[in-house]
């Protein structure tokens, strides 16, 4: 069997991180760095509530300038993906933030001027759940008013470019149940069971339709991504008996798929995620096994989800032998700063591109890990 094409981490101006097609030649240690919403309206006139994510017209002028202000400040880098043309514009990637699916299922989605969306605490009950089914997309009004965008999009950028933040079975299942969820996969993991199909069996025809739209626009996407930011809640065991089979299901409708982990510790889940099949890129955090998960996933594009906390606080010595350690133990790789804040010097954002410039270069001399 082939191995799937190779995934990258993306963040667009002014959207939370995920994943696009790698090109082939990417960098030994490949950095991708973003920035919060409220880093860029401390520097531009930008709102990102909600008519930011339901107007595409106002959320072009917002991308247009977010662009130039990482030109002006990192002219030398491809932060924000300023190594991708700037016409078409990507006008997709970060609508409605991380909040999509739960949208879907009818939960709120609370906005804000400086921050992504986030989701009103409106949590099934256990009758509404036994209820539950996945609504239908023909007639949800919050996929509707997705596919007017991209309808806008079509029109005025001539192919509609992004990606949206499907999230995972088991972030969204959370957005629908609350902290419930976490008893229902221990105490009555069938109620468990029967929220995750639904919710997989809408990632899965949300998806397709949205593709089904780019495509027609010039633009085809064919592969799935899964953020299992929660997954450190639950145990190795739950994730493999409850889980598991659901990112096995969203990997087959492509035959291709990015793992996202945070900057946890995903050593314990790699066994697992080696059952999934057409894997193109994996990331964890620098605590992880990182030979082991290299030696698991020797064809994937992997990333380190480094913190933007480590990135603004440690000194550029303890920095550099992170990177080095990332370097001989787990590359070649992308290390991935995102939501850096607000006051994090431009100085230390350039430090670390040209660190992984450096290393890049030097990879040669790297001993092996």
């Amino acid at each position: 069997m082939n191995s799937p094409r190779q995934l990258i981490s993306y963040i667009a101006p002014g959207a939370p991180a995920t994943r696009r097609p790698a090109e082939g030649n990417e960098p030994f240690l490949r950095p991708e760095i973003g920035f919060t919403p409220a880093w860029y309206r401390q520097h531009l006139d930008i709102n990102f509530g909600e008519r930011f994510h339901t107007h595409p017209a106002y959320r072009r002028d917002c991308v247009v300038k977010m662009r130039a202000e990482l030109k002006r400040r990192f002219p030398t880098t491809r932060i924000g993906g300023l190594d991708r043309p700037a016409a078409p514009l990507d006008l997709l990637t970060g609508t409605y933030g991380a909040g999509t699916v739960a949208a879907i299922y009818g939960v709120p989605i609370v906005y804000a001027d400086d921050n992504w969306p986030n989701c009103a605490h409106n949590y099934l009950t256990d009758e509404q759940l036994a209820r539950l089914e996945p609504p239908e997309l023909d007639r949800n009004p919050h996929f509707a008013q997705l596919l007017d965008q991209v309808e806008w999009i079509a029109t005025a950028e001539g192919r509609v470019e992004g990606f949206i933040n499907w999230q995972g079975v088991l972030n969204n299942a959370q957005r629908l149940r609350g902290e419930q969820l976490l008893m229902d996969m221990i105490e009555e993991p069938a109620k468990a069971q029967h929220l995750f199909a639904c919710v997989c069996e809408t990632m899965i025809q949300a998806l397709r339709r949205l593709h089904e739209g780019q495509r027609a626009s010039g633009v085809d996407v064919r592969f799935a991504t899964v953020s299992n930011c929660l997954v450190n809640l639950i145990s190795p065991k739950v994730y493999r008996d409850l889980l598991l089979p659901f990112d096995q299901q969203l990997a087959a409708v492509y035959g291709s798929i990015g793992i996202h982990n945070c900057a946890w510790n995903a050593t314990p889940y790699l066994e697992a995620y080696a059952e999934v099949s057409g894997v193109g890129y994996i990331d964890l955090g620098i605590k992880s096994d990182l030979v082991r998960a290299k030696a698991l996933f020797p064809a994937v594009r992997r990333a380190v989800m480094y913190t933007p906390m480590d990135a603004a606080n440690k000194t550029l010595p303890e920095i550099a032998t992170d990177f080095e350690r990332i370097a001989r133990e787990y590359a070649p790789c992308d290390i991935v700063i995102a939501d850096v804040e607000a006051g994090t010097p431009d100085a230390r954002i350039i430090e670390l591109v040209e660190l992984c410039k450096k290393l890049s270069v030097s990879s040669h001399a790297l001993p092996s890990g």
